[in-house]
């Protein structure tokens, strides 16, 4: 009786799985991940019960990973993404590549450049890319200036004075012809008339500014070769920037003359830094060689001496070399061999998240656009799409 009646509940399971013809409906192609395993395990369940056997227990639901590989045309380093609406963005990186996405990120089409040739564009490492209502921005090495109006159509090469103090390592679109763009120096300049003319915005260089401070003790600024590695901007306009040895930072708000160094308050080499929240007001991250990684609270963009509190992270010895706020909770960071970690306090502990672990390679760079949107950037092609 009860393998007649177990029989009869599985028919009737394969019988509501079965997809029925319905003239006036359209019938998805591929049902909903999460749908298809509640309908199955609600089937199993209801042919147990009908044969008076325990059902299955169905507290473990199957993992569904917080992060996934998008497929690309492309095997080259990934540096930048950036988005002008929803669903149309840019990506660009190493030996020219140049992509454009128009759903949101799920499949990316490489695009030329009309005003480049082919052998030309694949010489070029495109570093950074920026949009804001339609008007878009292109900075790469060898130094190259790139703007388009048209959210992509058609782009105009900008020049470049060769009085220019170092090489152009990014650039913020701000609207209507407007944009900032920073060097390897640490010069900031501002343009109002879609790069026809900049204006500097930073009065003294930052080897003007350490030999005026030096006497005040900036541990390695006697070291400055006279770049730096990195320069990150916030929403309201402040600066963050690592000197290319990494021995200590600098921070420069709109109004201010000069950069302003701080001391790094630990003996290992800064990595990485960026804003919390990309919130000036909310203070900084910084990641250590070594993969460690500290918090400093708004004394950090202030004051010369910061203090930072080290993150409960354990990397097994990888390199964090990015980091970012999908809200004021959760904060993900990335590194090498394609590590992935997540904060869910705001940022004081990290766990490691296993959605990148079996691809090889390195993440080096994470941003969110808005909760629901996020994609980490690295080696080898690999562009891991957040899950919301």
């Amino acid at each position: 009786m009860v393998s007649k009646l177990l029989k009869l509940a599985l028919i009737g399971g394969a019988a509501a799985l079965a997809p029925q013809r319905t003239p006036s409906a359209k019938v998805s192609a591929e049902p909903a991940r999460r749908e298809f395993i509640q309908g199955t395990a609600a089937t199993a369940a209801g042919a147990a019960a009908l044969a008076g056997l325990p059902a299955a227990s169905s507290a473990a639901p199957l993992a569904i990973k917080n992060w996934e590989r998008v497929s690309l045309p492309v095997s080259t380093t990934l540096f930048d993404i950036a988005f002008d609406t929803d669903t149309h963005g840019y990506l660009v990186g190493a030996k020219g590549t140049f992509l454009e996405t128009v759903d949101g990120g799920k499949n990316w089409k490489p695009r030329t450049f009309a005003n480049l040739d082919e052998e030309e564009e694949v010489g070029y490492r495109f570093e950074k890319v920026s949009f804001q209502d339609g008007e878009g921005w292109v900075v790469g090495k060898p130094p190259i200036l790139l703007h388009t109006v048209d959210a992509g159509k058609s782009w105009e090469r900008i020049p470049l004075s060769p009085k220019l103090p170092g090489e152009p390592t990014g650039v913020v679109a701000l609207g209507k012809s407007k944009a900032e763009m920073t060097t390897s120096t640490g010069a900031i300049y501002s343009t109002t008339n879609a790069g026809r003319n900049w204006k500097a915005q930073v009065k003294e260089t930052i080897d003007a500014t350490l030999n005026r401070v030096s006497s005040s003790g900036v541990s390695g600024a006697s070291y400055f070769t006279g770049s730096v590695a990195t320069i990150q901007r916030e929403k309201d306009g402040t600066y963050l920037a690592v000197s290319s040895r990494g021995n200590f930072y600098l921070t420069w708000s709109p109004g201010q003359d000069f950069w302003l160094p701080h001391n790094r308050g630990t003996p290992r080499r800064i990595q990485a830094m960026g804003f919390v929240e990309g919130d000036s007001s909310k203070g900084v991250w910084m990641t250590l060689n070594g993969g460690q990684m500290a918090l400093g609270g708004k004394s950090a963009v202030d004051d010369a001496e910061p203090t930072f509190n080290v993150i409960n992270l354990n990397s097994g010895g990888y390199g964090i070399l990015d980091a970012a706020w999908r809200d004021s909770k959760e904060a993900w960071a990335v590194g090498g061999g394609n590590t992935m970690y997540v904060s869910k306090d705001g940022g004081k502990n990290f766990k490691f998240d296993d959605s990148a672990d079996k691809i090889p390679g390195n993440l080096y760079s994470i941003k969110f656009f808005g909760p629901n949107t996020g994609f980490a950037l690295g080696s080898d092609g690999v562009l891991m799409k957040f899950n919301a």
